[in-house]
């Protein structure tokens, strides 16, 4: 057992606390692949035996900075479920809440701006059947309408 699972609060179950463990390993991961952008991407995680909760990164944290700790925890409605000092991102649960919602198979999320998805989203047609890579997603693509950043708190906490 590393030092990460022994430091588990007595609250949290063990299984809730691996998966904190490997979410918080992800948002570095990701972070190092340079694929975050500063505190405007989210990933979610299932909660395990909880198909209406997920985990989420806190608002106002950059990846690099995110613990098992400090993911809060929510349910599909966005409500926090533990008492936590730190603030619902309340763009990532307009994503993560619908997704983790509507598609119960879907345990892990992830919301990213890479350099090549800000690139393709950026086309009117969005992905072009150009090569055979990008035939892999022909008429597999879906758009949604950008509706403005739903209100956020400035602050990081509370």
């Amino acid at each position: 057992m590393t030092d990460h699972y022994a430091n588990r609060p007595s609250h949290i179950s063990e299984e809730e606390w691996k998966a904190r463990v490997d979410l918080a390993a992800c948002y570095r991961m990701v972070a190092k692949l340079g694929m975050d952008d500063l505190i405007y991407n989210h990933i979610s995680m299932r909660v395990p035996g909880h198909e209406d909760q997920f985990l989420l990164n806190p608002y106002g944290f950059l990846f690099e900075e995110i613990t098992a700790s400090s993911l809060v925890r929510i349910d599909t409605e966005g409500n926090k479920l533990d008492d936590t000092p730190y603030t619902v991102n309340k763009a990532a649960f307009v994503i993560h809440g619908a997704i983790h919602k509507s598609s119960h198979d879907a345990v892990c999320v992830l919301h990213t701006h890479s350099d090549a998805s800000v690139a393709v989203s950026s086309q009117k047609a969005g992905l072009l059947p150009l090569s055979q890579f990008a035939m892999r997603f022909y008429q597999r693509q879906a758009f949604h309408e950008y509706e403005a950043l739903p209100s956020i708190s400035p602050s990081r906490r509370g």
